[in-house]
């Protein structure tokens, strides 16, 4: 049986069984089953030389933004209007096929922003050219999730569990919790408060079925099962993402204002223009940029070439 039809199976049996306090310890165990076999879907094969046909494109400017969506939903044309890159767009799906960059030039910076090919569901488990998409956007600073406003909700749940089934956390923070394997003295577990999701028994079995036998562990928040997991995992991707809502100019004012006052979303048309200038304000202020303007000793600051940090 392979990975993939063993992933499915735990899923599978994770849907029938019941959410109580007798199950719960058998539930995390399965979330850990299929947190290692995603791990080893990631991995190259074995005996290959790790090299595969990713896209080749080399960071560039003060920050990355990665461009994420399902097939004809705008990206290439939003590429082709902040950047001035011609990206082909067309009226048929899977335009774009590899990775095409360009440079935003916004207060005085250059931010690389990357047409990525469209991603279908099952993207995780390699479908399409899913693992290479999915592989830049982890490189990025910042995600812009690019959705079709006349569309079902539905699109931004599939992209969303698609992303993190391969480890990227959206908008989220690391968990408050300190792990660190120990060669000896068995398993230490403590917190800073009451626990309400995981106890010591749960964490023991899921460092079992990890096959770790010593380590410390301190919770210094009320995690759940699924950030324990992230942590022993250690592989995990926290990263902001603006969700661009493109097409607005064919759905009604009332459907327009309730996607505009979602949280981390932005309603923008690339047919007729709107409110790009809103979208590229959001980045800015998502990315964290700061510029620090130099003043050489008796002359005046230097306007014209920033020193630009990140607030990460």
């Amino acid at each position: 049986m392979g990975i993939i039809e063993r992933i499915k199976e735990i899923e599978a049996e994770m849907a029938r069984t019941q959410k109580n306090k007798a199950t719960e310890y058998h539930l995390g165990q399965l979330k850990a089953k299929i947190a290692k076999l995603r791990t080893q879907l990631l991995e190259p094969p074995k005996g290959s030389s790790g090299g595969g046909d990713g896209f080749e494109v080399t960071k560039f400017g003060h920050g990355r933004v990665a461009l994420i969506g399902f097939p004809s939903v705008g990206k290439s044309t939003l590429l082709t209007m902040l950047t001035g890159t011609h990206s082909e767009a067309a009226s048929y799906e899977f335009t774009t096929l590899t990775c095409i960059p360009g440079i935003i030039h916004y207060n005085d910076t250059k931010i690389q922003l990357l047409d990525l090919p469209g991603i279908i569901e099952g993207a995780s488990e390699g479908k399409g050219r899913g693992r290479q998409v999915i592989a830049v956007a982890k490189s990025s600073d910042l995600v812009l999730m690019v959705l079709d406003a006349s569309k079902s909700e539905g699109h931004r749940q599939i992209l969303t569990k698609e992303l993190e089934a391969v480890g990227l956390r959206l908008n989220k923070r690391p968990p408050q919790i300190y792990f660190k394997k120990k060669k000896t003295g068995g398993i230490s577990f403590n917190s800073t408060l009451p626990l309400t999701h995981v106890d010591e028994k749960l964490c023991y079995q899921i460092l079992h079925e990890y096959k770790i036998h010593n380590a410390e562990v301190l919770f210094r928040e009320d995690a759940t099962v699924d950030d324990l997991i992230d942590v022993i995992e250690g592989n995990r991707k926290y990263i902001k993402c603006v969700y661009v809502y493109n097409k607005i100019d064919v759905i009604g004012i009332d459907d327009v204002d309730k996607l505009a006052r979602q949280p981390n979303s932005v309603v923008i048309s690339c047919n007729l223009k709107l409110n790009l200038d809103r979208l590229l304000s959001k980045m800015w202020e998502e990315m964290g940029l700061v510029r620090v303007y130099t003043k050489p000793q008796g002359q005046q600051p230097d306007f014209s070439d920033p020193v630009v940090l990140s607030a990460v």
